[in-house]
This record gives C-alpha cells, sequence and structure tokens, in this order.
C-alpha cells in the first residue's frame, strides 16, 4: 500500500494573505452590477405584491380547500385520514351525523391552522374521499393576527379551484 503525497496550496505570500481571490469575486460583482444597470429589463425580479408570479404550474401545492360532491353537499366524510397523516398536525376535525339521511358523517368542524401546515400535501394523498385538496393557486397568505390563519370549514368550502382545466378531466 503506497501512500499518496498531496501537493498543499497556499504557501506563497499572494495566496496566504487572498488579496488574489477577493478581487477575483469583486470583479465578478462589478461586472453584474453594471451589465445590470445598463439594461433594468433582464433583471429577474418582480414588484410583488403588485405584479404576481407567472410561472405557478398546477401541481403547485397552495392554500388548501374543501370539495363538494355533485348534489353539493360536503364531500368530507370525517374519516380523520387526513389529521392522521399530517406530520404537523395542523388539521382538527369534529365529526357529526349527516342531516341527509345518508349513511356518513360529515364534519361538524374542519380547522386547518396554516402557520403550523408545512404544505407537505400528505392530507390530500390520504383523503380517500378527494375532499380536501392544495389547488387553489393561493401561495400567499396573510393576517394581522393568529387567528387570520386558521381556516374554519366555511372558508375552505368557499375557496374555488384555481386549474379548471383539470377539474374538468376530473369530471370526465
Amino acid at each position: 500500500m503506497g501512500v499518496k503525497i498531496v501537493p498543499r496550496y497556499g504557501s506563497t505570500f499572494k495566496e496566504k494573505i487572498y488579496l488574489h481571490a477577493l478581487f477575483g469575486g469583486l470583479k465578478t460583482t462589478i461586472k453584474n452590477f453594471t451589465t445590470n444597470i445598463d439594461d433594468l429589463s433582464q433583471l429577474p425580479t418582480m414588484d410583488y405584491p403588485e405584479e404576481q408570479p407567472r410561472d405557478i404550474t398546477p401541481r403547485y401545492r397552495g392554500v388548501h380547500r374543501l370539495t363538494h360532491r355533485g348534489d353539493g353537499s360536503i364531500a368530507c366524510v370525517a374519516c380523520f385520514m387526513c389529521a392522521t397523516a399530517c406530520p404537523a398536525n395542523c388539521i382538527f376535525i369534529e365529526a357529526q351525523e349527516r342531516e341527509d339521511g345518508v349513511d356518513e358523517k360529515m364534519p361538524k368542524r374542519f380547522d386547518i391552522d396554516l402557520l403550523e401546515c408545512i404544505f407537505c400535501g400528505y392530507c390530500v394523498e390520504a383523503c380517500p374521499c378527494d375532499a380536501i385538496r392544495m389547488d387553489s393557486g393561493i401561495f400567499s397568505v396573510i393576517g394581522e393576527k393568529r387567528e387570520d390563519f386558521v381556516y374554519d370549514k366555511e372558508k375552505l368550502l368557499g375557496i374555488p379551484g384555481a386549474w379548471k382545466a383539470e377539474e374538468a378531466s376530473r369530471a370526465k
């Protein structure tokens, strides 16, 4: 077994004081700065929130929403699968019997705390009824107090889907 000798760099005075590397970095920064000042239209920035991103795809996981059945009733059967699958424990469900005679449960209360949610999508994958989705297209949520970030059942049912083409393909 031979021993490989690796040469050590940085033994000269010029390499020890790092001025060469420092000026090389400054050269790159100044070059980019002058290029951007000459042509501001090429900057990859936007005036958010006045200008919204245009590159959000239908696969983007936005704010949750609850879906309706064809007859207009809530699709959720309060099976607690989404709350069980959630690693952040941000979903709270309280079940009740359905009023329309169907032999199922429905949520009396369905809350999602968006401040605790990590937007992993496990709740959507776990739902056997396709009752919860993250296809709202809402990617920015603002509020003044903590309660503004807790979405209840009525608020979740009122959020429409953003991707109409996908809605039409699922209906077929």
